[in-house]
Formats: C-alpha cells, structure tokens, sequence
C-alpha cells in the first residue's frame, strides 16, 4: 500500500505530506500554517513564542539591510520562503535533531521543500546567495536566541554553536513600528506575511 500522511489545511484543501502536490495549498494556507508553527520548540521569554513566519520576515529584512543594493523579487522569495516547509511539517526542527531523526524525516522535508520550489517557480540557490541567505539566517537565529527566547549571549556562541552576531535593533520594529523584538500573535504574523507573499507573487506572475 502506498503511504499516505494527508493534512487539512486552513482553506479545507488536502495535502498528503508524503507526495505533496505543488497546487495543494493556496497562498493564505502556507501563511497561516507559519504563523502557527513556532521557533525554538515554543519557548519564549514574552507571553507570545516566535512563529516561523515572523522569523522568515526577519531574514528577509537582514538580507535587506545587508545588501548594498535592492533585491530582486526572486532574492526576496526565496528568503521569505526558506522554511516554508516548517509550516507543513508543523515544527522547526533543528539540524542536530534532525540528524538524530534521520533519513526518513530528512526525505519528508526534502520532498516538501521541492514542492515548493516547484509551486513559486524558484530555481536551485547558486552558491553566492546561499552563501549570503545562510549569514542572515544564523543572525536572525542568534538574535532570537537573545532577545526573543531569553539565552545569554555567552551561550549562543557556547551552548547553541552560533557564530553570528547578535542585533541590537531589531529591523522589523523599524518596518513596522512594534515592540522591538516581540513575538507577533499569529493573526498579524500570518497577514504581514501573507502580504509580502501576495506582493511578490503578483510581481513574478506567480497564480
């Protein structure tokens, strides 16, 4: 028998989480389901833990901030996207877990990602950009480490490995005039990324 894994997603749409349909979900059903999947296993030191789609936010604004001109629209999807399939998945696993949980897991993910890709008409990252969207990533994630979950910044560089550095201001204040570095409720995380989603998507013709 082949395996099925179906989710129900928000829009009542179905996506088997084994063979997933690139036409499966709709814009507004990968919005909300970042918005509801949480970094850092939930654990926050506001009353709110930080979505995976206000994290995707922050990478994109790092990029931003660090590039000595503006992005493409392609450059700006595939940082907005970069862990969409953590939406489906519905947890962010880290890589040392996910080296502990092994090849079966690794191929859900992997098939996961490639739908995406498929669906946004993303091509494979070239090595530059990787390079780039990977210093901007582990910043976000040593930031958060210190601002957004409560550990010091000795123990990002010790306990978690994270050799980046941590950001004082936090870009996404500045974009949208929050409390610096406050977790976002899923309603708001789920519109501002689904606007940035539906911009760029109208932008590349993307349906």
């Amino acid at each position: 028998m082949e395996l099925r894994a179906w989710m129900r997603l928000p829009s009542g749409r179905h996506l088997d989480l084994i063979n997933p349909d690139p036409s499966a979900w709709d814009h507004q059903d990968l919005s909300i389901r970042l918005s509801r999947t949480y970094r850092w296993g939930g654990e926050s030191c506001w009353p709110l833990p930080l979505s995976v789609a206000q994290h995707s936010l922050l990478v994109l604004e790092l990029r931003r901030q660090a590039n000595p001109r503006r992005l493409g629209d392609v450059e700006e999807l595939f940082e907005l996207l970069h862990d969409a399939e953590e939406g489906f998945l519905g947890f962010d696993c880290i890589s040392p877990l996910k080296a502990a949980l092994g090849a079966p897991f690794q191929e859900v993910a992997n098939r996961l990602t490639s739908a995406i890709m498929q669906r946004y008409r993303l091509p494979d990252w070239n090595v530059e950009d990787y390079r780039l969207h990977k210093a901007a990533d582990r910043r976000a994630a040593a930031s958060e480490a210190v601002h957004c979950v409560g550990w010091s910044r000795q123990e990002v560089s010790e306990v978690l490995g994270i050799q980046a550095d941590i950001a004082d201001l936090d870009p996404l204040a500045q974009r949208y005039g929050d409390t610096p570095w406050a977790p976002w409720s899923a309603d708001v995380a789920a519109r501002r990324f689904h606007d940035e989603l539906i911009r760029l998507c109208a932008s590349l013709d993307i349906a």
